[in-house]
């Protein structure tokens, strides 16, 4: 009689496991016994796996059943379960032979046991066949939902990115058994995204599945989902979120925020003066916002523009001087652009934005202006005081043409008037003095602190105003009896 091993039912499907039997071994001779002796020929134990089912909750199932060809049914024999998990995990029928699971078993945990089996003779306390090992394998169930493992998941790419652009993959990762039928087979979904992403089933890729502007949006939450048995009824599943943020592209040219701009300058202000600051606005980020200025008219050539690389404001300043009374205001243009633009972008940087800008000059308080930078006279000495020795003019550079008032600075010589006539207050020696050396100082009537200063050389000219004179007293002496013609003697 062969020892067969008969399973229950597993997971509702009937099955019939292979017989566990004892078969001589074809290379074993027989050996002769004594008469009357149990003792059998040495045999080869051929045993086949067990299975059970994972996770059963029942606290003893019934896996299988051992039974030796030589048990009778009259309880002689003893069946013993030997090695790791024996006793506390499995435990057999020592009259029957059937084995039985006591513990709910996890696949994940532990997949194989290796035990051994003995047939003992309860008469003889003997061995009925030779001890050998047999295998309990755990057999799986879909008990594991997949699990993404290196969450958190965030990608970069760069917007306006073309269909199909590859993003990020994910992964998960199910306990289940892979080979076990479709327990572990995973099949991926998206689940928030569309339409600007999509997945790939098999990989876990995300691609693009839509040109995107970081300019509209700049980032975006992805939900993945994995279904193990790819996805059939009674599938697990698992889910993970991805952020994909767009990188920035240059695909924005700087545009100015006003079509015009009123700025001002004083008529004093020295050339480089900064008279204000115009800003254009840049969609972009970073490198690709940064933006240069220039003059795109001016045909004046009095103004420039500079840019502020950290604030990426275009600063006007004054290039040339500016009169009020010349000129009182101006009309340029400026232009902006971006500073870096890759070749593949520039259809988005076609035509240069511009901005008109209007300068209003101010007018300030100048002092007197002479019309010569200095002036010359000539007069003769000896003349009597109140002589007329020449006239300067001053104007007020200014609309409201203030008067004028001069003085001399210094001098008792001479005197000026209102209207700038200059003259002698005391006849003019040239042999005590020949050049005069006079600082005329014109200032407005309407405002003394307005002061102009000039300076006005007077030449005294020399006239036939003295008779010749010895440089010393001679005296002079003569002989008595000097003829007519002979010298004196000194």
């Amino acid at each position: 009689m062969n020892c067969c091993l008969l399973l229950p039912f597993m997971l509702g499907i009937p099955l019939l496991w292979p017989c566990l039997r004892a078969t001589e071994n074809s290379q074993a001779k027989e050996v002769e016994q004594p008469v009357g002796s149990h003792l059998r020929v040495k045999r080869g134990w051929v045993w086949n796996q067990f299975f059970v089912p994972e996770e059963m909750n029942t606290t003893s199932h019934h896996i299988g059943r051992l039974r030796s060809d030589l048990d009778i049914g009259n309880n002689s024999f003893q069946y013993k379960l030997l090695g790791a998990g024996a006793g506390s995990t499995f435990v057999i029928d020592e009259r029957t032979g059937d084995i039985y699971a006591i513990q709910k078993l996890d696949r994940e945990e532990r997949s194989l046991y290796t035990l051994r089996a003995q047939v003992i003779d309860i008469t003889t306390g003997r061995a009925v066949e030779p001890e050998s090992e047999f295998v309990i394998k755990v057999s799986d169930i879909n008990d594991n939902e997949p699990k993404f493992l290196d969450e958190p998941y965030e990608a970069s790419v760069p917007e306006m990115s073309p269909e199909g652009t590859l993003v990020i993959q994910v992964t998960a990762s199910d306990a289940d058994d892979p080979s076990s039928g479709n327990n572990a087979r995973l099949l991926y979904s998206l689940l928030q995204g569309q339409p600007y992403f999509s997945v790939e089933p098999t990989t876990g890729v995300i691609r693009i599945s839509s040109k995107m502007d970081r300019e509209l949006q700049d980032e975006y939450w992805v939900i993945i989902q994995a279904k193990d048995m790819i996805g059939q009824p009674g599938a697990l599943s698992g889910t993970t979120s991805v952020l994909i943020k767009l990188s920035d592209v240059n695909d924005n040219k700087p545009i100015f925020k006003e079509s015009l701009y009123r700025l001002s300058v004083s008529e004093s202000a020295a050339t480089g003066t900064s008279i204000g600051t115009i800003m254009a606005y840049d969609n972009d980020i970073g490198e690709n916002a940064e933006m240069e200025y220039s003059i795109e008219e001016d045909d004046s050539q009095t103004f420039d523009i500079i840019t502020n690389n950290e604030t990426q404001e275009g600063i006007v300043i004054l290039k040339k001087k500016v009169d009020f009374e010349h000129q009182n205001h101006y009309g340029i243009r400026a232009k902006v652009k971006n500073h870096h633009v890759d070749e593949q972008l520039m259809e988005y940087h076609t035509e240069a934005s511009t901005t008109f800008i209007r300068i209003q000059v101010e007018d300030v308080d100048e002092p007197p202006l002479f019309h010569l930078p200095y002036y010359i006279f000539e007069v003769l000495e000896e003349n009597p005081h109140g002589l007329f020795v020449g006239m300067v003019s001053a104007t007020d550079p200014d609309n409201r043409k203030s008067p004028i008032r001069y003085s001399v600075a210094r001098s008792k010589m001479f005197n000026i008037d209102d209207n700038g006539t200059i003259t002698t207050t005391s006849p003019l020696d040239r042999e005590i003095s020949a050049w005069y050396n006079l600082s005329i100082t014109a200032t407005e009537k309407y405002n003394i602190e307005q002061i102009s200063s000039i300076p006005v050389y007077v030449q005294v000219l020399n006239i036939n105003d003295h008779a010749p004179e010895f440089s010393q007293y001679y005296e002079t002496y003569v002989c008595e009896n000097a003829g007519s013609g002979q010298g004196l003697f000194f």
